[in-house]
């Protein structure tokens, strides 16, 4: 799920921003004043200024011949606010010499970098319910369809990128800041909160009033554009406008426990503690380096144990080591790195698995590419099908690589990981299981996520014999998919996961069964819902009816998502039955205003909030 470009110039500035630099590039034009804040809302109230409207992007076959697009007319589309911006912050202009920056900015998204793909022009970007809001305070909502299951006691929270400014340059759709919507449920109240996770980033360049720091997804395509943003970098850096050490990254991509603490992660900074109010408000407490134990940052996807507590995690780099592995304990302290020194060069690395004895990582066709960034003018990042994928398993208890072992899997490409687990055949010998997406089209996999399809398949790595087995579980195009939490690092039947039609928007959910993999070939689908025309939901996540019930059916509970009507420009919560054969609907919240399409989310029951 990513796409980028990046710049030699990030490894001498912190190795996280180069890592995260794994997603598409391009520039767009100039779309209003840098300085001012802008919000893109159905129905603008109070303006202070003239509303913009966003144009139109091309449609997502065919690639736009002109930076010019047409012009929006349907009247239910976005639109960009101009607001003012927050209470106790300067409206002033900036100084000269940052004025000077912010004109060199320019220069670089017009003539030497312009927005000639649609992966980074904003217009196509954020065009729909992609496109940004305001943040909201705990505001209630009503249900209006059937009733809320008593087991949804808790929050839901999901995360997402969305730009606190109108892009001045190139945008790619992981580049905007965090935000969080949160549906709180208490006492038969339920309330929608959406606030910024207040990075150092965010805060920088809400006080400054304007961008400042380039986008690590889209700002390094091609060497010029690459060196010419790069020491504008440096000069903001020498003019004090920010402290590179305090932080530069984004925390927009998901959300874990780890011990009795909630943080909003994303892979090129450090984790940021989250607090749930009782009211229901969303509070950034810090960014946190766990007493000084991690470094840079960690992957998106940790892997909490819901038996030991435990949590595993791991962080990648273009340096060596390419691979670094740790875990947590149960009260959230951070046991020692363990070097991964057998990746010999840098790959992208999402998500992993583990089981109750390993810790699985994919080393991907997607890679760094130095030749085609300086002599192709493309991205640093890129895929090399000369490279055959492989499957690393290392005990998750290790001290050290030395048993690492690691299993070719020819045209195995996977950025997410749904499950693993351990097995033994008749004979006594032990093997490994692991569900996840494949990426079939991996050349797409950085710029045309339309172009994407993931197939999820059933692998089996026998530990004897180094044998791998795939079996495909469906043909339809599926990606960001779940299981009941409580059956993490453990043998698992049901998969939940979401349609791409086609990717990023998600028309609707499907359940497979994974236990028809293993006797035939054949489809394994066992329930889906579809959304509905011009409708779309996001990551589906399970909730167990019965959380403390070790006799309960792996399948008894609830999927949960927010779902948007495009026609409408409404959202809601959507509860599914997760047994019924299609997916019912058990309830239905009406939210007070549209929540954006985003990427992972976390439901915290009561009792764990209150711990928090």
């Amino acid at each position: 799920m990513d796409a980028s470009s990046s710049s030699f110039l990030c490894k001498t500035l912190q190795p996280s921003l180069f890592l995260y630099l794994t997603k598409s590039s391009a520039s767009p034009p100039k779309l209003i004043n840098p300085t001012s804040s802008a919000r893109i809302d159905e129905k603008p109230q109070s303006l202070t200024s003239t509303a913009t409207k966003l144009p139109k992007a091309p449609s997502p076959k065919t690639q736009p011949s002109s930076p010019t697009p047409p012009t929006l007319s349907p009247s239910h589309k976005p639109k960009i606010v101009v607001r003012p911006r927050e209470a106790g912050l300067p409206v002033s202009n900036p100084p000269l010499p940052l004025m000077i920056l912010n004109a060199f900015d320019d220069v670089i998204n017009k003539f030497i970098d312009p927005p000639l793909r649609q992966s980074v022009d904003p217009r196509f970007v954020l065009s729909d319910n992609f496109a940004p809001v305001d943040e909201l305070p705990p505001t209630d909502c009503s249900v209006v369809e059937g009733v809320l299951p008593s087991c949804l006691d808790g929050a839901y929270i999901r995360n997402g990128p969305n730009p606190q400014f109108l892009p001045r340059g190139p945008y790619h759709l992981f580049d905007g800041d965090g935000m969080l919507h949160c549906l709180r449920i208490s006492a038969g109240r339920v309330t929608l909160c959406s606030r910024y996770v207040k990075t150092y980033k965010y805060a920088m360049e809400r006080q400054a009033g304007a961008p400042i720091i380039p986008n690590v997804f889209s700002g390094f395509h091609g060497l010029v554009a690459s060196a010419a943003r790069g020491a504008i970098f440096a000069a903001r850096m020498v003019a004090g406008q920010f402290n590179p050490t305090n932080g530069f990254g984004l925390a927009n991509t998901s959300l874990a426990l780890i011990g009795v603490r909630l943080y909003a992660l994303g892979e090129s900074d450090l984790p940021y503690e989250i607090y749930i109010t009782r009211s229901g408000d969303v509070e950034t407490l810090g960014r946190r380096d766990f007493d000084g134990k991690l470094l840079m940052s960690m992957t998106a996807h940790p892997k909490m144990d819901p038996e030991t507590g435990e949590t595993f995690a791991f962080r990648y780099s273009p340096m060596p080591p390419f691979l670094t592995y740790f875990r947590f304990d149960g009260v959230g302290k951070k046991q020692p790195d363990v070097p991964i020194l057998s990746m010999l060069r840098p790959s992208f690395l999402h998500d992993f698995a583990i089981t109750k004895k390993y810790a699985i990582f994919a080393d991907i066709q997607i890679g760094m590419d130095p030749v085609e960034f300086i002599a192709g003018g493309g991205s640093m990042v890129a895929s090399d099908n000369r490279k055959v994928p492989r499957l690393g398993v290392i005990p998750r208890y290790a001290g050290d690589e030395n048993e690492m072992r690691w299993f070719d899997s020819p045209g195995f490409n996977i950025i997410h990981a749904i499950n693993a687990w351990d097995e033994k055949d008749d004979n006594g010998n032990d093997s490994i299981v692991m569900i996840a997406p494949n990426i079939l089209s991996v050349e797409h996999a950085l710029g045309r996520m339309d172009l994407v399809h993931a197939s999820i398949e059933k692998v089996k790595m026998d530990l004897s014999t180094g044998f791998v087995s795939r079996h495909p579980l469906s043909a339809r195009n599926l990606d960001f998919a779940v299981s009941n939490p409580a059956y993490l690092g453990k043998r698992n039947r049901y998969v939940y996961a979401a349609v791409g039609d086609p990717m990023p928007k998600i028309t609707g959910v499907v359940k497979l069964d994974v236990a028809i993999a293993e006797g035939e070939r054949r489809e394994c689908t066992v329930a889906s819902r579809m959304y509905g025309q011009d409708c779309y939901g996001g990551e589906p996540f399970f909730v167990a009816r019965e959380p403390e019930n070790p006799e309960a059916a792996e399948d008894d509970g609830y999927l949960i998502s927010y779902v948007h009507d495009e026609r409408r420009g409404e959202s809601k919560f959507l509860v599914m039955d997760a047994k019924s054969p299609t997916l019912d609907v058990v309830a239905s919240v009406k939210l007070p205003r549209r929540v954006p399409y985003g990427f992972h989310g976390l439901f915290v029951r009561e009792k764990d909030m209150r711990k928090l």
